[in-house]
């Protein structure tokens, strides 16, 4: 039996039932009520960039974020150059806390002309494949970055495909979800990410809706949420919730409607002088939106 992931599923259950939380469905016309299993997280970038480990699992207990994407060169230290007893010790605070590492945020892509570049994101997920095992993690974010001009879109979508199919079965034998950020000049608009996901055959490889302002180009927000949505894995990456233009709460409800349970991660991008406050309030507003009072 794997004792982190019951004790996980523990507190999972423990926080929803104990709640009793729920929200109105808006796209029924008999608006039926249902509990959310939507939970919000955050990513180490930028609001946790300079915590070290303890603090970081502190100071997400003290604000209920109790989910974690460890974003890479932080000062949280988690990194492959950890020994084998150094990443039980990762495990053990997070086993002991009330905080769940979700994984790990890497920049490794794969959409490079070089092929030595591109073999070497590769070799190099699979390093952090093994970290995330180590510590009890469930999945690494990685990301495609661009098209190359110099190359086909086709050929390039094609190589990112095979690049993911490559970590994802090796992911699998370490229990790992592998996460695609929507991410990158042209490769962050939805319809080129369907085209790579045409051609992801493991099952273990994952969409990270981020959130950009490409999600609201033609058809619109619905439309190209509804094209990749099967794809979806444990985590969402948004920004503040009471910033920007974004169309948050539709998102939301559109999460809600297909009955999302994973992870909404805060990848916040302002500076608040007060960061634990910064962090209640952006649950206290994500909980309003989910219908949670």
């Amino acid at each position: 039996m794997n004792l982190n992931q019951t004790r996980r599923n523990f507190i999972r259950n423990t926080a929803i039932a104990g709640a009793g939380l729920s929200f109105v469905n808006p796209f029924s016309i008999h608006a039926a009520v249902r509990k959310s299993k939507m939970k919000l997280g955050l990513v180490t970038y930028l609001w946790g960039q300079d915590w070290d480990l303890p603090t970081l699992i502190d100071n997400c207990e003290k604000t209920g974020l109790l989910g974690v994407e460890l974003r890479t060169e932080h000062a949280h230290g988690v990194e492959t150059s950890l020994t084998a007893s150094e990443r039980n010790e990762v495990k053990k605070r997070f086993a002991y806390s009330k905080v769940i590492c979700l994984g790990y945020g890497s920049n490794f892509d794969y959409h490079h002309v070089d092929q030595e570049k591109l073999r070497w994101n590769i070799e190099q997920t699979k390093e952090y494949i093994k970290l995330c095992s180590d510590i009890g993690a469930s999945g690494i974010k990685v990301k495609p970055n661009t098209l190359p001009e110099e190359v086909s879109k086709e050929k390039t979508i094609a190589q990112i495909a095979a690049s993911l199919n490559e970590v994802g079965k090796f992911g699998q034998d370490y229990g790992q979800e592998i996460r695609v950020e929507v991410h990158g000049k042209l490769t962050q608009q939805i319809p080129n990410m369907k085209a790579i996901f045409d051609q992801v055959s493991e099952k273990n490889v994952k969409i990270c809706w981020n959130c950009n302002d490409q999600d609201l180009l033609a058809p619109g927000l619905e439309s190209n949420f509804n094209s990749v949505k099967k794809w979806f894995g444990e985590t969402v990456h948004i920004r503040e919730l009471n910033v920007g233009n974004y169309p948050y709460q539709d998102l939301m409800n559109l999460f809600a409607k297909m009955k999302y349970d994973g992870w909404i991660l805060l990848e916040a991008r302002t500076k608040p002088e007060d960061r634990i406050a910064a962090m209640k309030e952006q649950l206290e507003i994500f909980n309003r939106m989910i219908g949670v009072t």
